[in-house]
Protein backbone atom coordinates (compact mmCIF):
# COMPACT_ATOMS: atom_id res chain seq x y z
CA UNK A 1 0.00 0.00 0.00
CA UNK A 2 2.85 2.37 0.75
CA UNK A 3 3.93 2.30 -2.91
CA UNK A 4 0.51 3.29 -4.20
CA UNK A 5 -0.52 6.86 -4.48
CA UNK A 6 -4.28 7.15 -3.88
CA UNK A 7 -4.38 9.87 -6.51
CA UNK A 8 -2.61 7.97 -9.28
CA UNK A 9 -5.06 8.14 -12.16
CA UNK A 10 -3.33 5.31 -14.01
CA UNK A 11 -5.23 2.61 -12.14
CA UNK A 12 -8.89 1.76 -12.43
CA UNK A 13 -11.49 2.22 -9.71
CA UNK A 14 -11.71 -1.57 -9.26
CA UNK A 15 -7.94 -1.89 -8.86
CA UNK A 16 -7.89 0.92 -6.34
CA UNK A 17 -10.58 -0.73 -4.23
CA UNK A 18 -8.77 -4.05 -4.37
CA UNK A 19 -5.41 -2.61 -3.39
CA UNK A 20 -6.55 -0.05 -0.84
CA UNK A 21 -6.42 -0.91 2.86
CA UNK A 22 -8.40 1.24 5.26
CA UNK A 23 -8.86 -1.36 8.01
CA UNK A 24 -12.08 -3.15 8.99
CA UNK A 25 -12.27 -5.00 5.71
CA UNK A 26 -14.75 -7.46 7.20
CA UNK A 27 -16.87 -4.60 8.53
CA UNK A 28 -17.33 -2.89 5.20
CA UNK A 29 -20.70 -4.57 4.78
CA UNK A 30 -22.09 -2.99 7.93
CA UNK A 31 -23.74 -0.02 6.23
CA UNK A 32 -24.86 -1.26 2.81
CA UNK A 33 -28.10 0.26 1.59
CA UNK A 34 -31.52 -1.32 1.57
CA UNK A 35 -34.30 -0.24 -0.75
CA UNK A 36 -36.99 -2.43 0.74
CA UNK A 37 -39.50 -1.07 3.20
CA UNK A 38 -39.22 -2.43 6.74
CA UNK A 39 -42.85 -3.36 7.12
CA UNK A 40 -42.59 -4.02 10.84
CA UNK A 41 -41.41 -0.51 11.68
CA UNK A 42 -43.11 2.84 11.45
CA UNK A 43 -41.48 5.76 9.68
CA UNK A 44 -38.82 4.34 7.43
CA UNK A 45 -35.86 6.43 6.38
CA UNK A 46 -35.98 6.67 2.62
CA UNK A 47 -32.62 8.43 2.46
CA UNK A 48 -29.09 7.17 2.28
CA UNK A 49 -28.80 5.26 5.55
CA UNK A 50 -30.62 1.92 5.84
CA UNK A 51 -29.52 1.65 9.47
CA UNK A 52 -31.18 4.88 10.62
CA UNK A 53 -33.20 4.23 13.79
CA UNK A 54 -36.86 3.50 13.03
CA UNK A 55 -40.03 4.30 14.97
CA UNK A 56 -41.69 1.01 16.03
CA UNK A 57 -45.38 0.58 15.31
CA UNK A 58 -46.03 -1.20 18.60
CA UNK A 59 -45.22 -0.14 22.14
CA UNK A 60 -41.50 -0.70 22.54
CA UNK A 61 -40.46 -2.32 25.81
CA UNK A 62 -36.90 -3.20 24.84
CA UNK A 63 -34.40 -1.28 22.74
CA UNK A 64 -31.68 -3.94 22.62
CA UNK A 65 -31.25 -7.71 22.97
CA UNK A 66 -28.41 -9.69 24.52
CA UNK A 67 -28.73 -13.37 23.62
CA UNK A 68 -26.59 -15.77 25.66
CA UNK A 69 -26.55 -18.84 23.41
CA UNK A 70 -25.44 -22.05 25.11
CA UNK A 71 -24.42 -24.29 22.20
CA UNK A 72 -24.96 -28.01 22.65
CA UNK A 73 -28.09 -28.17 24.79
CA UNK A 74 -27.80 -27.62 28.57
CA UNK A 75 -29.76 -29.99 30.77
CA UNK A 76 -33.01 -28.40 31.97
CA UNK A 77 -33.51 -31.02 34.71
CA UNK A 78 -30.09 -30.19 36.19
CA UNK A 79 -30.48 -26.41 36.06
CA UNK A 80 -33.84 -24.59 36.09
CA UNK A 81 -36.60 -27.24 35.97
CA UNK A 82 -36.81 -28.95 39.35
CA UNK A 83 -38.35 -32.43 39.21
CA UNK A 84 -38.41 -34.14 42.64
CA UNK A 85 -39.77 -37.33 41.03
CA UNK A 86 -36.42 -37.84 39.35
CA UNK A 87 -34.74 -37.90 42.74
CA UNK A 88 -37.35 -40.25 44.22
CA UNK A 89 -37.22 -42.72 41.32
CA UNK A 90 -33.56 -42.71 40.36
CA UNK A 91 -32.56 -45.63 38.13
CA UNK A 92 -36.17 -46.76 37.65
CA UNK A 93 -37.90 -46.85 34.25
CA UNK A 94 -39.58 -43.61 33.25
CA UNK A 95 -43.31 -44.33 33.88
CA UNK A 96 -44.57 -42.66 30.71
CA UNK A 97 -46.00 -44.20 27.56
CA UNK A 98 -44.38 -42.03 24.87
CA UNK A 99 -40.67 -41.92 25.69
CA UNK A 100 -39.24 -43.55 22.60
CA UNK A 101 -38.46 -40.37 20.68
CA UNK A 102 -34.72 -40.97 20.93
CA UNK A 103 -35.08 -44.43 19.41
CA UNK A 104 -34.39 -46.30 22.61
CA UNK A 105 -31.31 -44.32 23.62
CA UNK A 106 -32.92 -42.94 26.79
CA UNK A 107 -32.82 -45.45 29.62
CA UNK A 108 -33.79 -45.39 33.28
CA UNK A 109 -34.26 -42.21 35.26
CA UNK A 110 -31.08 -40.32 36.09
CA UNK A 111 -31.57 -38.00 39.04
CA UNK A 112 -30.17 -34.44 38.95
CA UNK A 113 -26.50 -34.11 39.78
CA UNK A 114 -27.08 -30.97 41.86
CA UNK A 115 -29.39 -29.97 44.67
CA UNK A 116 -32.17 -27.50 43.93
CA UNK A 117 -32.87 -24.66 46.35
CA UNK A 118 -35.63 -22.06 46.45
CA UNK A 119 -34.20 -18.62 45.85
CA UNK A 120 -35.24 -14.99 45.98
CA UNK A 121 -38.58 -13.62 47.14
CA UNK A 122 -40.30 -15.60 44.40
CA UNK A 123 -38.97 -18.87 45.82
CA UNK A 124 -38.13 -20.32 42.41
CA UNK A 125 -35.97 -23.43 42.67
CA UNK A 126 -32.61 -23.26 40.88
CA UNK A 127 -29.90 -25.89 41.14
CA UNK A 128 -26.57 -25.31 42.83
CA UNK A 129 -25.02 -25.40 39.36
CA UNK A 130 -26.02 -21.72 38.97
CA UNK A 131 -25.75 -20.07 42.41
CA UNK A 132 -25.12 -16.57 41.00
CA UNK A 133 -27.95 -16.61 38.47
CA UNK A 134 -30.04 -18.07 41.29
CA UNK A 135 -29.63 -14.77 43.14
CA UNK A 136 -31.29 -12.99 40.19
CA UNK A 137 -34.45 -15.12 39.95
CA UNK A 138 -36.76 -12.24 40.88
CA UNK A 139 -35.80 -10.53 37.62
CA UNK A 140 -36.10 -13.69 35.47
CA UNK A 141 -38.97 -15.43 33.68
CA UNK A 142 -38.21 -19.14 33.29
CA UNK A 143 -40.00 -20.70 30.31
CA UNK A 144 -40.06 -24.36 31.34
CA UNK A 145 -42.20 -25.51 28.41
CA UNK A 146 -39.95 -24.95 25.42
CA UNK A 147 -40.10 -27.55 22.69
CA UNK A 148 -38.76 -27.95 19.18
CA UNK A 149 -39.24 -30.33 16.28
CA UNK A 150 -35.95 -32.21 16.08
CA UNK A 151 -33.11 -33.66 18.12
CA UNK A 152 -30.09 -32.89 15.94
CA UNK A 153 -27.79 -30.03 16.83
CA UNK A 154 -27.32 -28.06 13.65
CA UNK A 155 -30.92 -28.17 12.34
CA UNK A 156 -32.25 -27.02 15.72
CA UNK A 157 -29.59 -24.33 16.02
CA UNK A 158 -30.73 -23.13 12.60
CA UNK A 159 -34.37 -23.21 13.69
CA UNK A 160 -33.56 -21.30 16.87
CA UNK A 161 -31.67 -18.60 15.00
CA UNK A 162 -33.51 -18.37 11.68
CA UNK A 163 -36.88 -20.07 12.12
CA UNK A 164 -36.04 -22.81 9.62
CA UNK A 165 -34.09 -26.05 9.98
CA UNK A 166 -33.37 -26.38 6.26
CA UNK A 167 -33.73 -23.15 4.31
CA UNK A 168 -31.08 -20.45 4.39
CA UNK A 169 -32.92 -17.67 6.17
CA UNK A 170 -31.84 -14.44 7.90
CA UNK A 171 -30.94 -14.81 11.55
CA UNK A 172 -32.90 -13.19 14.38
CA UNK A 173 -30.34 -10.42 14.92
CA UNK A 174 -30.50 -9.43 11.25
CA UNK A 175 -34.30 -9.25 11.37
CA UNK A 176 -34.13 -7.03 14.45
CA UNK A 177 -31.66 -4.68 12.79
CA UNK A 178 -33.74 -4.69 9.59
CA UNK A 179 -36.85 -3.69 11.52
CA UNK A 180 -35.39 -1.13 13.91
CA UNK A 181 -32.15 0.19 12.47
CA UNK A 182 -29.32 1.24 14.76
CA UNK A 183 -28.97 3.99 17.33
CA UNK A 184 -25.25 4.49 16.71
CA UNK A 185 -23.92 5.21 13.21
CA UNK A 186 -20.34 4.57 14.33
CA UNK A 187 -20.85 0.93 15.33
CA UNK A 188 -22.51 -2.12 13.74
CA UNK A 189 -26.05 -2.72 14.90
CA UNK A 190 -25.69 -6.52 15.17
CA UNK A 191 -22.56 -7.93 16.80
CA UNK A 192 -21.75 -11.52 17.74
CA UNK A 193 -19.03 -12.02 20.33
CA UNK A 194 -16.77 -15.05 19.88
CA UNK A 195 -18.95 -16.99 17.41
CA UNK A 196 -18.12 -20.61 16.62
CA UNK A 197 -17.16 -21.32 13.01
CA UNK A 198 -17.04 -25.10 13.29
CA UNK A 199 -19.58 -27.29 11.49
CA UNK A 200 -20.98 -24.39 9.44
CA UNK A 201 -22.30 -22.58 12.50
CA UNK A 202 -21.58 -19.19 10.96
CA UNK A 203 -24.61 -19.90 8.74
CA UNK A 204 -26.75 -19.32 11.83
CA UNK A 205 -25.61 -15.73 12.05
CA UNK A 206 -25.86 -14.55 8.46
CA UNK A 207 -28.32 -12.07 7.01
CA UNK A 208 -29.00 -14.46 4.08
CA UNK A 209 -31.06 -12.59 1.47
CA UNK A 210 -31.58 -9.45 3.57
CA UNK A 211 -29.49 -6.52 2.27
CA UNK A 212 -25.92 -6.62 3.45
CA UNK A 213 -26.45 -3.72 5.83
CA UNK A 214 -28.11 -6.13 8.23
CA UNK A 215 -25.34 -8.70 8.43
CA UNK A 216 -23.71 -9.68 11.70
CA UNK A 217 -20.24 -8.34 12.56
CA UNK A 218 -18.12 -10.81 14.59
CA UNK A 219 -15.78 -9.88 17.39
CA UNK A 220 -13.25 -12.57 18.22
CA UNK A 221 -13.85 -16.28 17.97
CA UNK A 222 -14.87 -19.07 20.31
CA UNK A 223 -12.52 -21.63 21.82
CA UNK A 224 -13.31 -23.96 18.96
CA UNK A 225 -10.84 -26.69 18.14
CA UNK A 226 -9.60 -24.95 15.00
CA UNK A 227 -9.38 -21.46 16.48
CA UNK A 228 -5.87 -20.11 16.99
CA UNK A 229 -5.21 -18.48 20.39
CA UNK A 230 -5.15 -14.99 18.90
CA UNK A 231 -8.80 -15.36 17.90
CA UNK A 232 -10.13 -16.70 21.15
CA UNK A 233 -10.79 -13.51 23.08
CA UNK A 234 -13.33 -10.88 22.24
CA UNK A 235 -11.51 -8.16 20.35
CA UNK A 236 -11.87 -6.00 17.28
CA UNK A 237 -9.27 -6.81 14.67
CA UNK A 238 -7.70 -4.45 12.10
CA UNK A 239 -8.64 -1.32 14.02
CA UNK A 240 -5.50 0.48 12.92
CA UNK A 241 -3.88 0.95 9.52
CA UNK A 242 -0.10 0.76 9.87
CA UNK A 243 0.50 2.29 6.43
CA UNK A 244 -1.85 5.27 6.26
CA UNK A 245 -2.47 8.11 8.68
CA UNK A 246 -6.12 9.05 9.41
CA UNK A 247 -5.65 12.21 7.35
CA UNK A 248 -4.42 10.29 4.31
CA UNK A 249 -7.18 7.70 4.75
CA UNK A 250 -9.71 10.53 4.76
CA UNK A 251 -8.31 11.85 1.48
CA UNK A 252 -8.32 8.36 0.03
CA UNK A 253 -11.93 7.81 1.04
CA UNK A 254 -12.97 11.09 -0.52
CA UNK A 255 -11.25 10.10 -3.75
CA UNK A 256 -12.85 6.63 -3.80
CA UNK A 257 -16.26 8.15 -3.07
CA UNK A 258 -15.90 10.57 -6.00
CA UNK A 259 -15.00 7.68 -8.30
CA UNK A 260 -17.95 5.63 -7.07
CA UNK A 261 -20.36 8.52 -7.51
CA UNK A 262 -19.07 9.08 -11.02
CA UNK A 263 -19.82 5.43 -11.72
CA UNK A 264 -23.32 5.93 -10.33
CA UNK A 265 -23.88 8.77 -12.76
CA UNK A 266 -23.02 6.40 -15.58
CA UNK A 267 -24.85 3.30 -14.37
CA UNK A 268 -27.85 4.80 -12.60
CA UNK A 269 -29.21 3.73 -9.23
CA UNK A 270 -27.23 0.90 -7.64
CA UNK A 271 -28.07 0.12 -4.01
CA UNK A 272 -25.00 -2.03 -3.45
CA UNK A 273 -22.61 0.58 -4.82
CA UNK A 274 -24.28 3.37 -2.91
CA UNK A 275 -24.11 1.22 0.21
CA UNK A 276 -20.43 0.56 -0.38
CA UNK A 277 -19.78 4.28 -0.23
CA UNK A 278 -21.51 4.43 3.13
CA UNK A 279 -19.77 1.27 4.35
CA UNK A 280 -16.33 2.80 3.92
CA UNK A 281 -17.47 5.76 5.98
CA UNK A 282 -18.70 3.48 8.77
CA UNK A 283 -15.45 1.50 8.76
CA UNK A 284 -13.46 4.72 8.94
CA UNK A 285 -15.48 6.02 11.90
CA UNK A 286 -15.21 2.68 13.69
CA UNK A 287 -11.45 3.01 13.89
CA UNK A 288 -12.05 5.70 16.49
CA UNK A 289 -15.29 4.37 18.02
CA UNK A 290 -14.50 0.66 18.46
CA UNK A 291 -11.18 0.45 20.37
CA UNK A 292 -12.40 2.39 23.44
CA UNK A 293 -15.13 -0.21 23.95
CA UNK A 294 -12.46 -2.80 24.69
CA UNK A 295 -10.64 -0.58 27.17
CA UNK A 296 -11.95 -1.55 30.60
CA UNK A 297 -9.57 0.74 32.47
CA UNK A 298 -12.44 3.11 33.25
CA UNK A 299 -14.45 0.37 34.94
CA UNK A 300 -14.24 0.17 38.71
CA UNK A 301 -12.56 -2.72 40.46
CA UNK A 302 -15.95 -3.60 41.95
CA UNK A 303 -17.52 -3.86 38.48
CA UNK A 304 -14.72 -6.06 37.16
CA UNK A 305 -15.13 -8.34 40.15
CA UNK A 306 -18.92 -8.38 39.71
CA UNK A 307 -18.50 -9.96 36.29
CA UNK A 308 -15.43 -12.02 37.17
CA UNK A 309 -13.16 -10.18 34.72
CA UNK A 310 -10.35 -9.94 37.24
CA UNK A 311 -10.42 -13.66 38.05
CA UNK A 312 -8.05 -15.34 35.63
CA UNK A 313 -9.06 -18.78 34.55
CA UNK A 314 -12.60 -19.99 34.14
CA UNK A 315 -14.67 -16.80 34.32
CA UNK A 316 -12.38 -14.22 32.73
CA UNK A 317 -13.11 -14.77 29.05
CA UNK A 318 -16.91 -14.95 29.24
CA UNK A 319 -16.91 -12.17 31.81
CA UNK A 320 -15.18 -9.90 29.31
CA UNK A 321 -17.81 -10.84 26.75
CA UNK A 322 -20.66 -9.98 29.13
CA UNK A 323 -19.08 -6.68 30.14
CA UNK A 324 -18.47 -5.84 26.49
CA UNK A 325 -22.12 -6.66 25.74
CA UNK A 326 -23.22 -4.15 28.36
CA UNK A 327 -20.92 -1.52 26.91
CA UNK A 328 -22.25 -2.21 23.41
CA UNK A 329 -25.93 -1.86 24.26
CA UNK A 330 -25.02 1.20 26.29
CA UNK A 331 -23.73 2.68 23.02
CA UNK A 332 -26.89 1.82 21.10
CA UNK A 333 -25.96 -1.52 19.50
CA UNK A 334 -29.27 -3.24 18.79
CA UNK A 335 -28.51 -6.96 19.03
CA UNK A 336 -25.57 -8.72 20.73
CA UNK A 337 -25.13 -12.49 20.79
CA UNK A 338 -22.69 -14.13 23.17
CA UNK A 339 -21.72 -17.50 21.80
CA UNK A 340 -20.69 -20.02 24.46
CA UNK A 341 -19.36 -22.85 22.33
CA UNK A 342 -17.24 -26.00 22.73
CA UNK A 343 -13.50 -25.79 23.14
CA UNK A 344 -10.75 -28.23 22.33
CA UNK A 345 -11.35 -30.37 25.41
CA UNK A 346 -15.05 -31.18 25.26
CA UNK A 347 -18.33 -30.81 23.38
CA UNK A 348 -19.73 -27.69 25.01
CA UNK A 349 -23.03 -28.39 26.74
CA UNK A 350 -23.49 -31.60 24.72
CA UNK A 351 -22.80 -34.09 27.50
CA UNK A 352 -23.55 -37.64 26.40
CA UNK A 353 -20.94 -38.67 28.99
CA UNK A 354 -19.65 -37.13 32.21
CA UNK A 355 -22.38 -34.51 32.40
CA UNK A 356 -21.57 -33.65 36.00
CA UNK A 357 -17.96 -32.87 35.12
CA UNK A 358 -18.52 -30.78 32.03
CA UNK A 359 -21.72 -28.98 33.04
CA UNK A 360 -19.86 -27.92 36.19
CA UNK A 361 -17.03 -26.53 34.11
CA UNK A 362 -19.26 -24.62 31.71
CA UNK A 363 -21.57 -23.28 34.38
CA UNK A 364 -18.55 -21.95 36.23
CA UNK A 365 -17.53 -20.10 33.07
CA UNK A 366 -20.88 -18.34 32.55
CA UNK A 367 -22.76 -18.22 35.88
CA UNK A 368 -21.06 -15.28 37.58
CA UNK A 369 -20.57 -13.26 34.36
CA UNK A 370 -24.26 -13.52 33.38
CA UNK A 371 -25.43 -12.69 36.89
CA UNK A 372 -23.01 -9.76 36.87
CA UNK A 373 -24.49 -8.61 33.57
CA UNK A 374 -28.04 -8.69 34.95
CA UNK A 375 -27.02 -6.89 38.13
CA UNK A 376 -25.00 -4.25 36.29
CA UNK A 377 -27.74 -3.57 33.73
CA UNK A 378 -30.28 -3.21 36.51
CA UNK A 379 -28.30 -0.78 38.65
CA UNK A 380 -27.53 1.36 35.59
CA UNK A 381 -31.18 1.57 34.64
CA UNK A 382 -30.56 -0.43 31.46
CA UNK A 383 -32.33 -3.70 32.29
CA UNK A 384 -35.77 -2.22 31.65
CA UNK A 385 -34.78 -1.49 28.05
CA UNK A 386 -32.46 -4.47 27.45
CA UNK A 387 -33.87 -7.96 26.90
CA UNK A 388 -31.52 -10.73 28.06
CA UNK A 389 -32.24 -14.21 26.67
CA UNK A 390 -30.56 -17.49 27.74
CA UNK A 391 -30.84 -20.96 26.23
CA UNK A 392 -29.62 -23.66 23.86
CA UNK A 393 -31.04 -25.59 20.92
CA UNK A 394 -32.75 -28.18 23.18
CA UNK A 395 -32.50 -29.76 26.63
CA UNK A 396 -31.25 -33.15 27.78
CA UNK A 397 -33.07 -36.37 28.58
CA UNK A 398 -34.39 -37.05 32.10
CA UNK A 399 -33.15 -40.61 31.73
CA UNK A 400 -29.56 -41.75 31.37
CA UNK A 401 -28.30 -42.30 27.85
CA UNK A 402 -28.24 -46.05 27.32
CA UNK A 403 -24.83 -46.03 25.64
CA UNK A 404 -23.29 -43.89 28.38
CA UNK A 405 -21.47 -45.51 31.26
CA UNK A 406 -20.35 -42.24 32.78
CA UNK A 407 -23.51 -40.31 33.59
CA UNK A 408 -24.61 -38.71 30.33
CA UNK A 409 -27.91 -37.50 28.91
CA UNK A 410 -29.14 -37.53 25.32
CA UNK A 411 -30.64 -34.68 23.24
CA UNK A 412 -34.13 -33.70 24.34
CA UNK A 413 -36.42 -31.46 22.22
CA UNK A 414 -39.80 -32.33 23.81
CA UNK A 415 -39.54 -30.12 26.87
CA UNK A 416 -36.72 -27.84 28.08
CA UNK A 417 -36.01 -24.38 29.49
CA UNK A 418 -35.20 -20.91 28.23
CA UNK A 419 -35.18 -17.82 30.39
CA UNK A 420 -35.61 -14.12 29.72
CA UNK A 421 -35.05 -11.03 31.86
CA UNK A 422 -35.55 -7.29 31.50
CA UNK A 423 -36.98 -5.55 28.45
CA UNK A 424 -40.62 -5.72 29.53
CA UNK A 425 -40.56 -9.30 30.87
CA UNK A 426 -42.25 -10.25 34.14
CA UNK A 427 -39.62 -11.24 36.67
CA UNK A 428 -39.78 -13.92 39.32
CA UNK A 429 -42.15 -16.23 37.44
CA UNK A 430 -42.19 -19.63 35.80
CA UNK A 431 -44.18 -20.07 32.60
CA UNK A 432 -45.37 -23.40 31.25
CA UNK A 433 -44.59 -26.79 32.69
CA UNK A 434 -43.15 -30.16 31.79
CA UNK A 435 -44.54 -33.39 33.23
CA UNK A 436 -43.35 -34.74 36.58
CA UNK A 437 -40.26 -36.21 34.93
CA UNK A 438 -39.32 -33.23 32.76
CA UNK A 439 -39.98 -35.19 29.58
CA UNK A 440 -42.83 -33.45 27.72
CA UNK A 441 -44.03 -29.85 27.77
CA UNK A 442 -47.63 -30.32 28.93
CA UNK A 443 -48.70 -26.79 29.84
CA UNK A 444 -48.39 -23.69 27.64
CA UNK A 445 -45.82 -25.13 25.21
CA UNK A 446 -43.58 -22.55 23.51
CA UNK A 447 -41.72 -23.16 20.25
CA UNK A 448 -38.95 -21.10 18.69
CA UNK A 449 -41.37 -19.17 16.47
CA UNK A 450 -43.27 -18.15 19.61
CA UNK A 451 -40.01 -17.07 21.17
CA UNK A 452 -39.13 -15.01 18.08
CA UNK A 453 -42.58 -13.43 17.93
CA UNK A 454 -42.34 -12.45 21.60
CA UNK A 455 -38.86 -10.96 21.27
CA UNK A 456 -39.94 -8.89 18.25
CA UNK A 457 -43.09 -7.77 20.07
CA UNK A 458 -41.06 -6.53 23.04
CA UNK A 459 -38.92 -4.56 20.59
CA UNK A 460 -42.04 -2.92 19.15
CA UNK A 461 -42.18 -5.03 15.98
CA UNK A 462 -45.15 -6.99 14.66
CA UNK A 463 -43.75 -10.36 13.63
CA UNK A 464 -46.49 -10.82 11.03
CA UNK A 465 -45.78 -7.46 9.41
CA UNK A 466 -41.98 -7.56 9.51
CA UNK A 467 -41.51 -9.01 6.03
CA UNK A 468 -39.07 -8.92 3.15
CA UNK A 469 -39.78 -9.48 -0.54
CA UNK A 470 -37.52 -12.36 -1.53
CA UNK A 471 -38.11 -13.38 -5.10
CA UNK A 472 -41.82 -13.98 -5.46
CA UNK A 473 -42.65 -14.38 -1.78
CA UNK A 474 -43.01 -12.17 1.26
CA UNK A 475 -40.79 -13.77 3.88
CA UNK A 476 -40.86 -13.28 7.64
CA UNK A 477 -38.96 -14.76 10.55
CA UNK A 478 -42.03 -16.54 11.92
CA UNK A 479 -43.32 -18.06 8.68
CA UNK A 480 -45.55 -21.07 9.21
CA UNK A 481 -42.84 -23.58 8.32
CA UNK A 482 -43.56 -27.19 9.32
CA UNK A 483 -47.08 -26.07 10.17
CA UNK A 484 -45.84 -23.91 13.07
CA UNK A 485 -46.66 -20.24 13.16
CA UNK A 486 -45.42 -17.87 15.83
CA UNK A 487 -47.58 -16.43 18.61
CA UNK A 488 -46.64 -13.74 21.12
CA UNK A 489 -46.56 -15.11 24.68
CA UNK A 490 -48.43 -12.21 26.25
CA UNK A 491 -48.61 -13.82 29.72
CA UNK A 492 -44.91 -13.24 30.37
CA UNK A 493 -44.98 -9.55 29.40
CA UNK A 494 -45.18 -7.07 32.28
Amino acid sequence: MSSLSPFDGSISRRELLQRSSIGFGQLALASLLARNRRAGAGQVDGGANPLAAQTPRLTQRAKSVIFCFMQGGPSHVDTFDHKPMLEQNDNKPIPLDNVDGNQGRTGNILKPFWRFRKRGQSGIAVSDLFPHIGQCVDDICFINSMQTAGASHFPEQMRLHTGSDRLIRPTLGSWVLYGLGSENENLPGFITICPCYNFGNVTLLRGAFLPSAYQMVPIGRSNAISAPPSFRKATFRNTQNPDLSPDLQRKQLNFVARMNRRQLELSGADAELEGRIASFETAFRMQAAAPPLLDFSGETRETLNLYGVDQSGKTENYARQCLLARRLVEQGVRFVELYHAPNSNDSGWDQHNELARYHSSHALEVDKPIAGLLTDLKRRGLLDETLVVWGGEFGRSPGAEVTSKRGGRDHHPWGFTFWMAGGGIKGGIKYGRTDDYGYHAIENPVNFHDLHATILHLLGLDHQQLTFQHGTEQVRLTDALNGLDGHVVHDIIA
